[in-house]
């Protein structure tokens, strides 16, 4: 077996496993919370599953060929370009929640911002490895 059959065959799994490990964590971090936690804090990893949804809307083949007057690469880019910007937009958000609650005594412990970080990046990289894992076909 090669190496990208193995990937296509497990990747899957890995992915769901990443995710459920992301979700995990968060769960973790609001149920060990000593204060309610506002549902600004659910938004980052919303969006971060919301976009590793969106770049798995496209299919590796779309963006192979180009052509300046194909639409449908076009369109390609252009989504996977959007997904892109909301997942940074939501790891940023988290990372600027982790630092709020690390500067200020009030509030939730910095170990709900450090579970938000942890959530976007593993939900995103679920998305990536589900991505790279799908067959072409």
């Amino acid at each position: 077996m090669e190496f990208s059959e193995i990937w296509a065959r497990f990747g899957p799994g890995l992915a769901g496993t990443v995710f459920g490990v992301a979700w995990w964590i968060w769960v973790d971090a609001v149920v060990c919370s000593s204060v309610k936690i506002s549902f600004l804090y659910y938004l980052p990893g919303i969006f971060a599953s919301f976009a590793a949804l969106m770049f798995n809307c496209v299919r590796r083949d779309e963006l192979q060929d180009y052509s300046p007057y194909d639409d449908e690469t076009c369109r390609s880019k252009t989504w996977l370009f959007l997904a892109y910007v909301v997942s940074f937009v939501s790891l940023a958000a988290a990372v600027g929640l982790l630092i709020k609650d690390a500067v200020s005594k009030s509030g939730p412990s910095s170990w709900t911002g450090a579970a938000g970080v942890l959530q976007c990046v593993f939900a995103l990289t679920s998305g990536l490895i589900f991505w790279t894992s799908r067959s072409e076909s």
